[in-house]
C-alpha cells in the first residue's frame, strides 16, 4: 500500500508561508469572531447610548451655566453685556421720562403762581390781571417740563451718562449676580420680585445741572428716589435658585459635558457613527434652546406691563443681557453641523465618496500642473503621502484646540478656523501631489539640482 508523503518543502521560504485561509473558513472564523463578541459589542452600545442621553441633556445646561459663570466672574464681560444699555434709544426715553417726572414733581409750580396772584393783590392790580396770573400755572408747568426735559435729555444722550453707566458697570460688576442672588449692590438689583435700576450717578448729574440753570428747586430731589423698576415677576424667585445653582455648576458642567460626549464616541463600536450622533445630537439641543430663548423672551415681554417699562425698552434690555448665551449657542449649533458634515464625510457613503474623489482629483491635477512647472516636493511629498492620515488628523487637532483655547468663539471665529483648516490641508494634499518619481536615482537628482 503506498503511503502518501508530503512533498519536501523547496526552500526555506516555503516552508514559513502562511497559511491562506478559504472561503469556507473565513466564513466560519467570521461567524465564530461575531459570536464571541457580540455580548462585548451590546454592553458597549448599551453604555455609549446612556452616555449619549447624558450629553444631550447637559449640553444645554452647560452653555447656560458657562454663560452665567462668565458674564458674573469677570468684569470685562459683564461691562460689555449691560454698556449697551445707556446707548439703547428706547431705555434712554424710560430714563428721561422717568427724571423729567421727578424733578416736575418736586418743582411746586402751584406756589409759584399762587405768590404772584398774592403780590399783585397787594400792589393793587385790576382783577383781569390777578385772574390772568392765576391761568400762568399750566403755560408754566409746561415751560419747566420742556427745560428740564432738554437739560435731562442732554445728560443721558451725551458721553457722561455712558461714562457714568459703565463705571458704575466696571466698579460694581458684581451687579449681574446680585439681581439673580437679590443682593443690594451694583447698578441692578432685585427687590421682591422686582428687578431694579440704580440711577443716582445721573440723579446727581441731572440735579447738579438743574441747579446751575436756576432752578433751585431741584436741589430738593430726594437721594431716595433713585431706582427704577425694569421689571417684575412672580418667577423671579425660583430663576434666582436656579441661576445659583447654574453658577456653582459653570465652572465644571461644561468639561463634564464634553468629557461624557467624548466617552460616548470611544465606547461605541461605531465611532464615526457616534460622532455624527452626538453633533446631530448637541446640535438640535441648541436649537431647542434658542427656541426656549425666544419662548421666554416673549412670556417675559407679556409679563412687563406697559406702565412699568415700555415694551421696546423691555425688548431692549432682554435681547442686550441674552445676546452672548445666544451667541454661544449658535456657535455651538455651527459647530456641531461642521463636526457632523466632517464625520459623514469621512463614512461610505456615496455622496461622501463623491466628494472626496472630486478633491483628490483637484489638488492631484494641481499638484502635477505644479511639477510640469519645474516645481517639485521630492521626499517630502512623498512623506505628506505616506502620512496623509496623520497630518489631517494633527491639522484637524489643531483646529479644535484653536477653538478651545479662543476666548469666546463667535460663528465668525469658526468660520475663519475651519477655513484655514481646508486651506492647510488642500495646500499640503498638492505639495504632496507634486512629489514626482519615487526611487533613489530621483532623490539624487533633486538634491544635484538643489544649489
Amino acid at each position: 500500500m503506498n503511503s502518501a508523503t508530503p512533498d519536501p518543502p523547496q526552500s526555506g521560504k516555503a516552508g514559513n508561508a502562511k497559511h491562506v485561509m478559504t472561503a469556507e473558513e473565513r466564513a466560519e472564523y467570521e461567524r465564530l469572531r461575531r459570536h464571541a463578541a457580540v455580548r462585548h459589542r451590546r454592553a458597549r452600545r448599551a453604555g455609549s447610548s446612556v452616555l449619549l442621553l447624558l450629553a444631550l441633556l447637559l449640553a444645554p445646561l452647560a452653555v447656560v451655566a458657562a454663560w452665567v459663570h462668565d458674564t458674573v466672574s469677570a468684569t470685562d464681560r459683564y461691562v460689555a453685556t449691560v454698556a449697551p444699555l445707556a446707548s439703547a434709544p428706547s431705555v434712554q426715553n424710560v430714563v428721561i421720562n422717568r427724571l423729567t417726572d421727578r424733578v416736575v414733581d418736586n418743582v411746586d409750580v402751584q406756589a409759584v403762581t399762587d405768590s404772584l396772584v398774592r403780590t399783585l393783590q397787594d400792589a393793587g392790580a385790576p382783577p383781569r390781571v390777578v385772574d390772568g396770573a392765576a391761568s400762568l400755572e399750566e403755560p408754566l408747568r409746561n415751560a419747566v417740563r420742556t427745560v428740564v426735559d432738554r437739560t435731562v435729555t442732554g445728560v443721558i444722550t451725551s458721553d457722561v451718562f455712558q461714562q457714568v453707566w459703565e463705571g458704575a458697570s466696571r466698579r460694581s460688576h458684581a451687579a449681574e449676580v446680585n439681581m439673580l442672588t437679590g443682593d443690594r449692590e451694583g447698578a441692578l438689583g432685585a427687590v421682591n420680585g422686582t428687578v431694579q435700576l440704580d440711577v443716582g450717578e445721573v440723579v446727581d448729574q441731572v440735579r447738579e445741572r438743574l441747579v446751575d440753570a436756576g432752578f433751585d428747586k431741584a436741589a430738593a430731589i430726594p437721594d431716595s428716589d433713585r431706582t427704577i423698576t425694569l421689571f417684575e415677576t412672580e418667577q423671579l424667585g425660583k430663576a434666582q435658585d436656579a441661576m445659583r445653582l447654574l453658577d456653582v455648576l459653570g465652572t465644571w458642567l461644561p468639561v463634564l459635558t464634553v468629557v461624557v460626549a467624548a466617552l460616548a464616541v470611544w465606547t461605541a463600536p461605531a465611532h464615526r457613527v457616534m460622532l455624527m450622533i452626538t453633533a446631530t445630537g448637541v446640535g438640535v439641543m441648541m436649537v431647542g434652546l434658542l427656541v426656549a430663548l425666544a419662548v421666554v423672551r416673549r412670556v417675559y415681554l407679556d409679563s412687563v406691563p406697559p406702565a412699568v417699562l415700555p415694551g421696546d425698552a423691555a425688548a431692549a434690555i432682554y435681547d442686550t443681557f441674552i445676546r452672548f448665551l445666544r451667541d454661544s449657542t449658535l456657535t455651538l449649533l455651527v459647530v456641531s453641523v461642521i463636526t457632523a458634515l466632517v464625520a459623514y464625510l469621512y463614512g461610505p457613503g456615496r455622496l461622501a465618496r463623491g466628494v472626496r474623489t472630486a478633491a483628490d482629483r483637484g489638488t492631484t491635477a494641481t499638484g502635477r500642473a505644479l511639477e510640469k512647472t519645474g516645481v517639485r516636493t521630492g521626499a517630502m511629498g512623498r512623506r505628506l503621502v505616506g502620512h496623509r492620515r496623520w497630518i489631517t488628523g494633527v491639522v484637524m487637532g489643531a483646529a479644535a484646540l484653536t477653538l478651545v483655547l479662543w476666548n469666546h468663539p463667535t460663528v465668525g471665529a469658526v468660520a475663519l478656523v475651519v477655513g484655514v483648516a481646508l486651506v492647510v490641508l488642500t495646500v499640503l494634499a498638492i505639495l504632496a501631489a507634486a512629489a514626482g518619481p519615487a526611487g533613489p536615482a530621483a532623490d539624487q537628482a533633486e538634491q544635484r539640482a538643489v544649489p
